[in-house]
């Protein structure tokens, strides 16, 4: 979902891997040892889905509204998904939810899990999301901009509360309340604590965002592992790394924080197929179980074939971004946000389905089942 022009800027990494991280022999503070993480991983099948959000949803809000949750479109789409072969899907949660109905929005989650576990799908929740509208509101959404890409996605906090580190506390309720319920839920597979903390929405709403993002969004990282660890999960936590370079000796340091306390690690790569095993190469020091949580932009040449064989033959968790075509507009590319598309791209950029369920390439379906063993 990156707001990018910057994936292109991260370049082909060295295999020079002179040093192994810290974290490869030695947990940060409350990370799960290597060996428990590594038993988890044994317990799952290769884990493989997508980012998931209803065609009837512009963003988190349209999604988990009691007035805009679509439970018959969730159950639909999430049967597509089954039939894929898909059994994890990555969904995004918002902290305004919380603020307006707690107990509303853990009633929808059960319901959502609900769904998922009929169609043997477990969950990965993203808490928290750098990227796009960095004012939420919450209330009846916009309608998509026609053309532009991920015209009504929102930040999870938004930038009122992400600028003022005394405002980031009221998030503590939100973050141990959603994990407190669920922790011991064995249908969500992982929490992806914050989507890309660092991403300053550049050739989006980059105007918009705090000059000093990074550190405000280092700060809140920092504070809902705390929250997190508190509350002791049996689920593993992660939060993804996305942009720079992952070598020990080049590596920013809200990034080695990430990996260095993260149970399981998480990376994003819209990459071809070379660039993309470069890109793992330095995770593999960590010595913990590994998942690509965004991947597939087709004119990037981050494709599902080779790449998804190629991530199951690591045994890397794989999901790609988007699945069903809708109010999201992410078949259209990044730089729609330069000039919206005025027609449907010849090649789609993300998702795989149409909202009637026709796929956006029937051989590409085919390639998926064929990785997946599904019939």
């Amino acid at each position: 979902m990156t707001s990018r022009l910057l994936s292109t800027a991260c370049g082909l990494l060295g295999l020079t891997l002179a040093l192994a991280p810290a974290s490869s022999t030695q947990a940060a503070d409350g990370t799960w040892p290597t060996e428990k993480a590594n038993a988890w991983y044994a317990s799952k099948p290769w884990l493989v889905g997508c980012n998931f959000s209803p065609s009837t949803a512009i963003n988190q809000l349209e999604m988990w509204q009691a007035e805009t949750f679509d439970p018959a479109t969730i159950d639909r789409e999430l049967g597509w998904a089954q039939d894929l072969g898909f059994n994890s899907v990555r969904v995004f949660l918002h902290d305004l939810l919380w603020q307006q109905d707690s107990q509303g929005l853990l009633q929808r989650m059960e319901e959502f899990l609900t769904i998922a576990d009929k169609h043997k799908i477990g969950v990965m929740f993203v808490l928290f999301d750098s990227v796009w509208d960095p004012n939420p509101k919450l209330g009846l959404q916009r309608p998509p901009h026609a053309g532009l890409h991920n015209s009504g996605w929102a930040q999870s906090p938004g930038r009122a509360i992400l600028q003022d580190p005394a405002k980031q506390d009221s998030l503590k309720p939100f973050v141990q309340g959603v994990l407190k319920h669920f922790k011991n839920d064995q249908r969500i597979h992982a929490w992806d604590l914050m989507n890309e903390p660092d991403n300053n929405n550049a050739n989006s709403y980059g105007l918009l965002e705090p000059k000093n993002k990074g550190d405000l969004a280092f700060e809140l990282l920092k504070k809902t592992f705390t929250w997190a660890r508190e509350i002791n999960p049996d689920q593993p936590l992660t939060a993804g790394i996305w942009i720079g370079e992952w070598t020990a000796d080049k590596i920013h340091p809200i990034h080695k924080f990430q990996l260095d306390n993260s149970d399981i690690i998480t990376y994003h790569s819209y990459d071809p197929l070379d660039k993309h095993k470069a890109r793992v190469a330095p995770l593999k020091l960590y010595n913990r179980p590994i998942l690509c949580t965004e991947f597939m932009a087709r004119p990037n040449g981050s494709q599902f074939d080779p790449i998804l064989a190629w991530l199951k033959s690591e045994k890397i968790g794989a999901y790609c971004w988007g699945f069903v075509a809708g109010k999201t507009n992410t078949i259209y590319a990044w730089d729609t946000w330069k000039q919206p598309a005025t027609s449907e791209p010849k090649v789609w950029f993300h998702d795989i389905f149409r909202a009637n369920g026709t796929p956006f390439d029937a051989k590409e379906v085919g390639y998926i089942k064929s990785v997946t063993g599904a019939k």
